[in-house]
């Protein structure tokens, strides 16, 4: 089972985008089971691998031929996200699940770019990268955090897109069958 993590859509009202229209998208690029989960742009599906490769250039230039503007996909697979949950840091030490958020990385960053990463930018939020993710634990709440998409972004010379503790389990859950 592959999953798809769209950044940017149905946020703040902002790059509107019906989860049946996107599983459309999935569907006409060749992808079976294509299932959603919430307005966020969760989408799972099964695709052989060349095509499960494509998929992120693919629908991102879907979305911006029929909705007019253009958003990053990330890819993992049920086993990467098996991964993440198992490597998570911060879960293993007791850190309450709803100040918990996993950034997922398009590309590995490069370990001069991990290094440089200010480690004093947000006080009392606390993060780690590991391979294609960076955990984050922001004990005062997301909102408030300076450890941001554009701030990883930036620094790691790659693009992400940022899904909840909770989110990530479900998606685990739903990519293994259990939900």
């Amino acid at each position: 089972m592959n999953i798809a993590l769209l950044r940017g859509i149905n946020v703040g009202g902002k790059n509107k985008l019906p989860m049946k229209d996107l599983a459309e998208l999935f569907r006409e690029a060749g992808c079976e089971d294509v299932r959603t989960y919430i307005q966020s742009g969760n989408v799972l599906f099964r695709a052989e691998a060349t095509l499960a490769d494509a998929i992120p250039s693919l629908i991102s230039a879907s979305i911006e031929e029929r909705f007019g503007y253009r958003v990053p996909v990330v890819m993992r697979t049920a086993a990467d996200l098996r991964a993440i949950v198992e490597a998570n840091p911060f879960a293993e030490s007791g850190a309450e699940a709803s100040k918990l958020l996993v950034l997922f990385l398009a590309d590995q960053p490069d370990p001069a770019h991990v290094g440089a990463l200010d480690r004093n930018r947000s006080p009392g939020d606390e993060y780690a990268v590991v391979g294609r993710e960076v955990f984050l634990h922001c004990p005062n709440g997301f909102a408030r955090s300076k450890l941001t998409n554009s701030y990883f972004d930036s620094a790691l010379s790659t693009t992400s897109t940022g899904r909840n503790w909770k989110t990530v389990g479900k998606l685990l859950e739903l990519a293994t069958g259990g939900g």
